[in-house]
């Protein structure tokens, strides 16, 4: 669309109307230049400046949590004691595979292999578990009493487990330290005496 005017037209006003027309080509020309090398602006729906890069930041974040999560995840359905278990067997094979073709009488792991390995209608397996379960219990240490510390007794007996931390004792022991140390500090005290003149 041209602002030129249609049929005879004065050379003052086509001068008139091509200088307008070269004004508002050369102001075009500016903002062409001016918004040629500058950044879009996203906006959002409220009219507020979107910063991409942060919500592309936050998305790659989003992104690897849940990708880790989906992995954990997958780790879990697979199952952690069989992951586990299939670690253990390419170990295993790897520690035979290092082994020579030959295995002789003293080989101690394949005497080991064969002792562990249970078999149907062994009259020894029964009493080997018993044992087994005798070991493991003896392993288990006895709960003790962990409270405010206990008054001392003459045999050196921590008491049991569920103690209260009452004293019922008709005092006896109590006096016979006192005697003790009564007796400990008199003859101290002779003993200082008679060295005194020395």
């Amino acid at each position: 669309f041209s602002a030129v005017r249609a049929g005879l037209v004065s050379a003052e006003v086509l001068q008139r109307e091509q200088q307008e027309l070269r004004s508002q080509e050369s102001s075009t020309k500016l903002l062409e230049e001016e918004s040629r090398y500058s950044k879009t602006i996203y906006r959002d729906k409220s009219g507020r400046k979107r910063d991409l890069e942060r919500e592309w930041l936050e998305q790659q974040q989003k992104a690897e949590a849940t990708s880790e999560r989906d992995e954990q995840y997958a780790r879990w359905g697979k199952g952690l004691a069989q992951e586990r278990q299939q670690q253990q067997n390419v170990e295993d094979a790897i520690k035979e595979m290092q082994k020579p073709l030959a295995r002789y009488i003293d080989d101690q792991d394949l005497d080991r292999m064969l002792r562990e390995q249970e078999r149907e209608g062994d009259p020894m397996a029964a009493l080997i578990k018993k044992r087994k379960a005798r070991a493991g219990k003896e392993k288990k240490e006895k709960p003790r009493y962990n409270g405010p510390a206990p008054p001392l007794n003459r045999f050196n007996i921590w008491p049991g487990h569920r103690w209260d931390g009452v004293d019922r004792s008709n005092g006896f022991e109590q006096q016979r330290f006192a005697r003790m140390a009564n007796k400990r500090a008199v003859q101290e005290l002779a003993y200082k005496w008679s060295v005194e003149d020395m």
